[in-house]
């Protein structure tokens, strides 16, 4: 049987989390170079990359966005997979998500399903169509972000309808997002395995000090982790951890004792280009 290398992605600073939550956290493109830096040094091939503005904010400005692109690919060549994120954060509309990724083509994008195609209505549905036709069509790497086992279950349905594209892509299982505690278990993945229905390649994320029993567990369960201090930022022994590259690193260890090898950057884009 043929072991399947494991992708590890960081996400280092999120939408929400500023430097008074952990020194390390970035929230400039200089800052978000360096630490995209020592994670891939750690086993990281792919960088999960929120743009902050001026005032630490969240932002989807393509300006902005492709600053801190610039800055991560003057640093790191091709030696990472650049992945720009869309989420709304509760305040930008499917239109801006879209305008973002239409403007930059970046190498590798994600898109939460429910943001982007949030009703079953013939308008949704066709705008989901015509954009991520494109984006296949561009060969951006798509990840498409689920939050629970009814997410997996309408995916699987868009994708049999034509909505979204067969092939060519990546799905991201996220743990602990919508608990009351924002705290996950490992045991969260199931129900969403359990309603994937084919063999499009999944990763795993989980908010909360148990997210390295979540990448263990996704490892185990022949999946891609993402770890970093947009869900946590904490590490196994339950004490802040120095810099993203310590969650990557753990991650890194576990697949090594399982067996499974880490994929570099260049091997992720044959895998899906």
């Amino acid at each position: 049987m043929r072991i399947e290398p494991v992708t590890l992605i960081v996400a280092p600073n999120g939408a929400r989390r500023m430097p008074t939550d952990h020194p390390r956290l970035p929230i400039t493109p200089e800052s978000a170079a360096l630490e995209t830096r020592a994670a891939v040094e750690a086993g990281a091939a792919m960088v999960h990359l929120h743009a902050r503005d001026a005032q630490g904010k969240h932002t989807l400005d393509p300006a902005i966005n492709a600053a801190f692109m610039e800055a991560v690919r003057a640093e790191m060549g091709n030696d990472v997979v650049i992945q720009l994120t869309t989420e709304a954060v509760g305040q930008f509309t499917p239109e801006e998500q879209i305008t973002l990724i239409r403007e930059l083509k970046p190498e590798a994008a994600s898109f939460a399903v429910r943001e982007l195609i949030p009703t079953d209505s013939d308008a949704d549905k066709n705008r989901g169509r015509e954009f991520f036709s494109w984006v296949h069509q561009q060969g951006i790497i798509a990840q498409f972000i689920l939050y629970s086992d009814e997410d997996v279950l309408r995916y699987h349905h868009l994708k049999a309808e034509g909505v979204l594209p067969q092939d060519q892509h990546h799905l991201l299982f996220v743990l602990g997002r919508y608990s009351k505690t924002l705290q996950s278990e490992p045991t969260d993945l199931l129900p969403m395995l359990m309603e994937h229905s084919d063999d499009t390649p999944w990763a795993v994320c989980a908010f909360g000090e148990k997210e390295h029993l979540c990448a263990a567990a996704g490892i185990a369960l022949g999946g891609d982790v993402r770890v970093g201090f947009e869900n946590n930022l904490y590490d196994q022994r339950g004490e802040l951890a120095e810099s993203n590259a310590t969650l990557i690193a753990q991650a890194a260890n576990n697949a090594r004792n399982m067996a499974r090898p880490l994929i570099t950057a260049d091997q992720f884009r044959s895998k899906y280009l």
